[in-house]
């Protein structure tokens, strides 16, 4: 028995609704709350990838290789095959 029996069909609807409505309410903030987490911790990463490039080009500049490709620039396939096209 949780007191409900006797009560009036529209007022259990009612709870009902409610019930649902502020579950919903909470569910919503909570994937808020870890969206607005997640979207911080992207943008950290992303800082961090910008340090690290920094940090990678200045000790390129001081080896003095800054003419060579850089890391994410991928070597053309013939470049270092010899005799492909250059017969």
């Amino acid at each position: 028995m949780d007191g409900h029996d006797g009560d009036d069909p529209k007022q259990s609807t009612a709870d009902m609704t409610a019930f649902v409505q502020n579950l919903l309410q909470q569910m919503q903030s909570r994937f808020q709350t870890m969206s607005d987490s997640i979207i911080t911790k992207i943008d950290d990463m992303g800082g961090r990838i910008d340090e690290l490039e920094r940090s990678i080009n200045d000790l390129r500049a001081e080896m003095g290789v800054e003419g060579s490709p850089s890391p994410s620039t991928p070597k053309a396939k013939g470049e270092s095959k010899p005799g492909d096209d250059t017969a």
